[in-house]
């Protein structure tokens, strides 16, 4: 199978190159089929041009909108929801997947010591709910 990466897609996408996107589903999640010229090829931006499998197919309409994207088919013939395990993206390799996991908890520990650190007046939750609910109204 022929694959296309993200950049060159996104470039496609933007300049109207994109004739069809096809998104098919199998066991393990949601591939993107796209066609432009004569040319079907699947989205890949992993190393070794492996296809990029999206878990969560409004995950995968998302990322088709933000590049330019609006319309396409659905295949989900061979969509096996019940098979997927994690939510995370199948497609990374399971070090890459730790890493993401190892930095997120770390930058978490950090911001709960900074706020049990913070020596700044506290606020009562109902003045905090006051502030944000008038943000809120503002945006």
């Amino acid at each position: 199978m022929d694959i296309i990466d993200h950049t060159t897609l996104a470039g496609l996408a933007g300049s109207g190159m994109v004739s069809s996107a096809r998104v098919v589903g199998q066991a393990d999640g949601w591939r993107i089929l796209v066609t432009h010229g004569k040319s079907e090829q699947a989205l890949s931006d992993l190393p070794g041009g492996r296809v990029r499998i999206f878990p969560k197919l409004d995950t995968l309409a998302a990322y088709l909108k933000d590049i330019g994207i609006v319309h396409f088919d659905v295949d989900a013939v061979n969509f096996g929801p019940a098979m997927i395990a994690d939510t995370m993206r199948p497609d990374l390799p399971p070090a890459t997947k730790d890493s993401h996991s190892t930095a997120y908890v770390e930058w978490l520990k950090a911001e709960v010591q900074e706020a049990i650190d913070d020596t700044s007046p506290s606020v009562l939750h109902d003045e905090a709910m006051r502030q944000i609910r008038a943000a809120v109204k503002l945006s």
